[in-house]
């Protein structure tokens, strides 16, 4: 279960870190501040969850089994997928050289207007409730009322 739940976030962290920066094209530039304060969180998070999953919890035998995993596993994948999907509706809002703002449609962006955000939010909660780890829930918490303010900024 802890190489299953490891396996989840370093796939995560994969796409964030090394595919997705290929896909994207030119967009606004991220203050160095913010920069920092990413790096540091996700430095932090990472040793967190790493520390967590490889030395300190424990699961029995069938978790892989449980309906807590699995629930939590399926939420994980889901919100993934939606996350993926979303940055990919947004990628695609412009063609190369328009500017100017545009609602983007189509996926869950039909029911929330951050769906990106959205998506990566349950992707945690849904982590949290697979792993049962109190790093895990401060992870999803964290992320909850990050990506929350961002997306109500993007809503209004």
């Amino acid at each position: 279960a802890n190489r299953v739940l490891l396996g989840c976030f370093v796939l995560h962290y994969t796409h964030r870190a090394l595919i997705f920066p290929l896909l994207i094209r030119e967009g606004k530039p991220t203050p160095f501040f913010t920069f920092v304060l990413a790096l540091l969180f996700c430095v932090f998070n990472g040793y967190l969850q790493g520390r967590s999953l490889s030395n300190y919890a424990t699961y029995p035998l069938g978790w892989l089994k449980d309906p807590c995993f699995i629930t939590g596993f399926i939420g994980w994948l889901l919100g993934m997928a939606i996350n993926i999907h979303s940055d990919h509706i947004l990628r695609n809002l412009r063609k190369p050289g328009e500017t100017g703002y545009k609602i983007p449609r189509g996926g869950m962006f039909e029911y929330v207007s951050g769906a990106n955000f959205f998506g990566e939010i349950l992707e945690w909660f849904g982590f949290a409730l697979a792993c049962c780890t109190i790093e895990s829930l401060a992870f999803a918490l964290c992320t909850l009322f990050i990506l929350g303010s961002r997306a109500r900024q993007h809503h209004q």
